[in-house]
C-alpha cells in the first residue's frame, strides 16, 4: 500500500513544492524523511548527497508511482481532461499510446483511463476523441457515468455500445445518485447485486461513505416504488428524509428526541446491512445515537432545525456501552465527520446550529472507533475527551473538520 494518497486531481506544481521540502528534510536528517528515503530509494544513499531527482523519485514512489516522469505525466493528463483541453489529451495519447489504456492517474483506481476519467466529469468531447483513438473501456466508462450522474455521457457511452451490467444499480447506489440510479432502470438494469442479492443495493445506500441527503431520499423512494419494503422506524424515516413520518413517531412517542437507537436499528439487518459497526461508514460512532446524533453524520440539517424547533435536547447523550463507551452529544459528530470528509459541512453550519441552540462545547465522553478501508483499520480507545480533545487525537485528521474546532475554541471549548 503506497504511503501517501494520490488525489483524484493532482497538481503537478504542488508535487514540485513537495519533492523540494522533502529533499530539504532528508538533507536535515529528519527521521520521517529519511525513513522513506531507504524505504524508496533504490540503492543506498547518503542524504548529504541526495539530489531534487532524488528525492523526486521517492515522492512519486511513496504515492505509489513508479517514477517522478510518469507522475508528472499523470498530472498533465488529469489536468487536461479537467480542463476539457481536446489537444493537450490527444498529444500526450499520441506522443505514448501506452497512456489510452493506462490509468489516467498512473495507478490503479476506480477513475480508470482516460476516457472512464473522462466519463466521471462529463467530458463528452474527449471522450468521443478517445474511442476515435482505440479506447477499450467503455464499459467501465458507461458504469462510472452512472455511478456519478452524468446522464448525458452515460447516453453517449449507451450509443456507442455500452450496457448496464447486472449490478450496474450498485455505482449509484454508492454514490446516491438518484438520476443514475432511476437512468439504469429505465434501461432495465436489475435491482440486485452481483450475485443477485435484491437487498444489496439498499444496504449500500444505507451504508455507503457518500454524503447527498436529497439523491439518498430519492433514491429510496425509488427502492420503495420498486418493492423494496422499508421498516416504519424513525431511523429509516429519517434515512429518507421524510418529516411528515417523523411527525407521526414523534405523535405516538414524545420522548422520540431522547430515545437512542441501537445500531441495528439504524442498519436493519433484514435490508441486508452488516452486523459489524465498522462496515457503516459514518464518523463519530453511530450505535446507541439519538436522532440528532444521526443527522449530524448524515448531514439532515434541516431535519436537525425541525427537532431543535420542537425541543431536541442538543446536548443528548448516546448510550453507553458495557465496556464504559459512549455518551457523547451531537457536537462530537461535528468534528469528527463523514459529512465533511466528503466535503460537506465545511463551513461548519452544524457546529453553529448546535451551539447557537446552547451546545455544552466542554462536555466530555469516552469514545472507541474503527475505521475501514484505510491505512490504519485498528480500534482507537478515547477516554474522558471533549470535542476538541476528540479531534485533536483523532486517528486520521482528514476526518476532522477543522472549521467546527474553531467556532467551538471561539465558543469556549477546550482540551
Amino acid at each position: 500500500m503506497a504511503d501517501r494518497h494520490f488525489p483524484v486531481r493532482p497538481n503537478l506544481e504542488q508535487l514540485k513544492h513537495q519533492a523540494k521540502d522533502l529533499l530539504r528534510a532528508i538533507k536535515q536528517g529528519e527521521p520521517t524523511a529519511l525513513a522513506e528515503l531507504k524505504k524508496h530509494y533504490p540503492k543506498a544513499i547518503m542524504p548529504e548527497n541526495a539530489k531534487l531527482a532524488d528525492a523526486q523519485l521517492v515522492l512519486a514512489r511513496s504515492y505509489g508511482l513508479p517514477s517522478w516522469p510518469r507522475m508528472a505525466t499523470a498530472c498533465r493528463m488529469t489536468d487536461a481532461i479537467w480542463r476539457g483541453d481536446i489537444n493537450a489529451v490527444r498529444e500526450l495519447v499520441l506522443k505514448d499510446p501506452r497512456l489510452l489504456h493506462d490509468d489516467a492517474r498512473g495507478l490503479p483506481s476506480n477513475w480508470g483511463p482516460p476516457m472512464s476519467y473522462a466519463a466521471n466529469i462529463g467530458q463528452n468531447k474527449i471522450i468521443h476523441m478517445l474511442r476515435e483513438l482505440g479506447a477499450v473501456d467503455l464499459q467501465h466508462a458507461f458504469d462510472r457515468a452512472c455511478l456519478q450522474g452524468k446522464l448525458e455521457t452515460a447516453q453517449q457511452l449507451y450509443a456507442m455500445g455500452a450496457r448496464p451490467e447486472a449490478d450496474a444499480v450498485m455505482g449509484p447506489c454508492e454514490t446516491l445518485s438518484d438520476s443514475g440510479l432511476a437512468f439504469l432502470l429505465e434501461l432495465g438494469a436489475p435491482l440486485a447485486g452481483k450475485h443477485g442479492d435484491p437487498l444489496a443495493p439498499v444496504a449500500l445506500l444505507l451504508q455507503t461513505y457518500s454524503r447527498y441527503p436529497k439523491g439518498k431520499h430519492r433514491c429510496l423512494e425509488i427502492m420503495a416504488q420498486q418493492g423494496i419494503a422499508l421498516p416504519d422506524t424513525p431511523p429509516m424515516a429519517l434515512h429518507r428524509g421524510r418529516i411528515d413520518l417523523l411527525e407521526d413517531h414523534l405523535r405516538r412517542d414524545p420522548q422520540l428526541f431522547s430515545r437512542t437507537f441501537s445500531h441495528q436499528e439504524i442498519y436493519p439487518p433484514e435490508l441486508g446491512c452488516h452486523a459489524d459497526e465498522s462496515l457503516a461508514l459514518h464518523g463519530t460512532p453511530l450505535a446507541g445515537a439519538t436522532l440528532l446524533h444521526m443527522c449530524v453524520d448524515y448531514d439532515e440539517i434541516e431535519v436537525a432545525r425541525w427537532m431543535i424547533e420542537r425541543g431536541a435536547n442538543v446536548d443528548a447523550k448516546a448510550a453507553v456501552d458495557a465496556d464504559g463507551f459512549g455518551g457523547h452529544t451531537p457536537i462530537f459528530g461535528c468534528v469528527v465527520s463523514q459529512s465533511y470528509r466528503c466535503g460537506r459541512q465545511h463551513d461548519g453550519d452544524f457546529t453553529r446550529l448546535l451551539l447557537d441552540h446552547g451546545a455544552d462545547p466542554n462536555v466530555r465522553a469516552s469514545l472507541r472507533k474503527r475505521l475501514r478501508f484505510t491505512n490504519d483499520d485498528r480500534m482507537h480507545d478515547y477516554r474522558g475527551v471533549t470535542p476538541l480533545t476528540w479531534g485533536e487525537r483523532f486517528q486520521e485528521q482528514e476526518w476532522v473538520n477543522r472549521a467546527a474546532m474553531r467556532l467551538i475554541s471561539e465558543r469556549g471549548g477546550h482540551n
